[in-house]
């Protein structure tokens, strides 16, 4: 390996802003947050509680009517019956495709590229997937425990696997996706939360989340055909967003919770029954009965469920963090990027929201250096693992999603620092090299590829292709070289997932994505519907 890494250099640190010289001075939003200069409150409201009110033991939890009166007045059940889905937006252009993910030719993540395309990718000539040892007769730098074939040096994997369980990462599988996107623009229609909610993902308090306030919850924008401003995400980055979303009133604090929850009914009751003496001939009143009587049923549901304020608040929340937690005591205090993660898995993956965004900024690390990238690609395998692993403990399945606008390259030369690893330093943004990539954790087991023989299971891990030189084959599928349909193919995965696919074009009806032949190579997995645990 070379020794040209210049010794004077520094690697920046994890949360220090990427100044580029080729760059002009950040001005715009998504600027400030690529380049790190910028880091990634709705609330729901009971109805009015007052004191003195008098009700019946018998009401001491919710009682069977008020079950019956919560799906007549449209109050979601946890996930809506789907499984939850967090995408991770990495700002600014990272690398994921052979230094992170193994991303290969026609054949999948193993049929290897050149010597000098894993130079681009950052991958020195010792250290290429291709190369096997020797002395142990395996390839050291292929590493599949998780399903998708990583790197076996990915600072990404090193980060996830720090956060698993010892019996998780069994029951993880993915796909990689090679894809084109513009580098260092927010206008990558690369988020596809909307489309998620469109096939059914729905939340109990909140449909999406996202941890910037903008039309996508993230960094990059939504395909502009499937906004719907009815389900704008809810901007969501730390505890005290979450613990913000309920306010159950005084009651709470003056009695038990289930005394409350109690009193609420004998609200409903008593409101119900003087609303029916109101004379009914004029429509208008049978919507404003309804609505003055589903309010009192909500404020009861809301005390139910969320009176406890452990039920919501994540820093408090034990499998989060603490002595058993996924975050040290230490690591939550310390580090925002993880807070926020706690408080958007949170959400999700208890199905109080449907899906969520995190945002992460600093990721256009072409600074002349690797350890810088290092870094910070592996605070974000951190997060991943955190989200796989906080699914795991809950119990319930995770399509988790990783994407970038744009990507960046190497020109051949190593950083030998410690942080660097002796990997080829990032030296500019590269487009062609891009590529994004899911994750599926299953608790009732480890997701089937699709495909009767191994070689046509490659080919559904790996959804298209790169040339051997590393730059995206555009032919090799259609969300090779368009944003809006590589975000269809995502949907569409994940609704195989609950074995709709047959239904995309129903739901998208001027989909790109080709007839049903060609959208079975786009999807990766067999259905994990039945492993879906009802969560009400």
């Amino acid at each position: 390996m070379s020794d040209r890494f210049n010794k004077n250099s520094k690697a920046l640190g994890i949360n220090e802003p990427l100044k580029h010289n080729s760059h002009g001075r950040p001005v715009t939003r998504r600027q400030f947050i690529a380049q790190g200069f910028a880091t990634g409150a709705a609330t729901i409201m009971g109805t009015s509680l007052f004191n003195g009110l008098l009700f019946s033991p018998a009401y001491a939890t919710l009682s069977s009517d008020l079950e019956a009166l919560k799906v007549q007045c449209g109050i979601a059940t946890q996930g809506a019956g789907k499984i939850p889905f967090i995408c991770i937006d990495l700002a600014g252009g990272a690398n994921i495709s052979g230094s992170n993910v193994l991303v290969g030719k026609q054949g999948g993540q193993l049929d290897f590229l050149t010597t000098a395309g894993y130079s681009k990718l950052g991958l020195p000539g010792d250290m290429i997937p291709s190369i096997v040892n020797n002395q142990t007769g395996t390839n050291d730098f292929i590493n599949t425990d998780l399903g998708l074939a990583f790197h076996s040096d990915s600072a990404f994997l090193r980060g996830i696997q720090s956060k698993l369980g010892p019996n998780t990462a069994a029951n993880i599988n993915g796909a990689v996706i090679p894809a084109r996107s513009d580098n260092d623009t927010s206008n990558n229609p690369h988020n596809p939360m909307y489309g998620i909610n469109k096939v059914g993902a729905d939340g109990s308090l909140l449909t999406l989340i996202g941890s910037q306030a903008t039309d996508s919850g993230g960094n990059s924008m939504s395909p502009a055909t499937m906004i719907n401003p009815e389900v704008r995400p809810v901007k969501i980055d730390r505890p005290s967003d979450v613990t913000g979303l309920v306010d159950v009133g005084d009651l709470i604090s003056l009695l038990s919770q289930q005394d409350a929850v109690a009193v609420m009914e004998s609200m409903q009751r008593i409101s119900a029954k003087k609303l029916s003496k109101i004379n009914t001939k004029i429509s208008t009143n049978e919507v404003i009965k309804d609505l003055i009587n589903c309010g009192y049923v909500k404020s009861a549901d809301l005390a139910d469920r969320f009176g406890n304020p452990a039920a919501l608040n994540p820093a408090i929340d034990p499998q989060i963090v603490g002595t058993n937690g996924i975050f040290s005591q230490m690591e939550f205090d310390n580090d925002a990027e993880f807070r926020k993660t706690a408080a958007i898995m949170k959400l999700v993956i208890n199905g109080f929201a449907g899906a969520g965004t995190i945002t992460m900024g600093g990721y256009d690390y072409h600074t002349g250096d690797r350890a810088t990238g290092e870094l910070r690609d592996l605070r974000a395998g951190r997060v991943m693992g955190a989200c796989l692993e906080y699914a795991a403990r809950v119990g319930v399945p995770l399509m988790l999603y990783v994407f970038s606008d744009g990507s960046l390259a190497s020109n051949g030369q190593v950083d030998n620092s410690a942080d660097g690893r002796g990997k080829g330093q990032w030296t500019g943004d590269n487009s062609s090299t891009a590529a994004s990539f899911f994750m599926v954790y299953n608790p009732s087991g480890r997701a089937n590829l699709m495909g009767a023989t191994p070689d046509i299971q490659a080919q559904s891990q790996q959804i298209g292709y790169m040339r051997a030189d590393a730059s995206v084959e555009t032919s090799s599928s259609p969300a090779a070289n368009n944003v809006n349909l590589l975000v269809q193919t995502v949907i569409l995965n994940y609704m195989a997932l609950h074995g709709e696919q047959a239904n995309f074009p129903t739901a998208f009806p001027n989909h790109g994505l080709g007839n049903a032949t060609l959208m079975d190579n786009l999807t990766a997995f067999e259905p994990i519907v039945n492993s879906v645990v009802g969560r009400n």
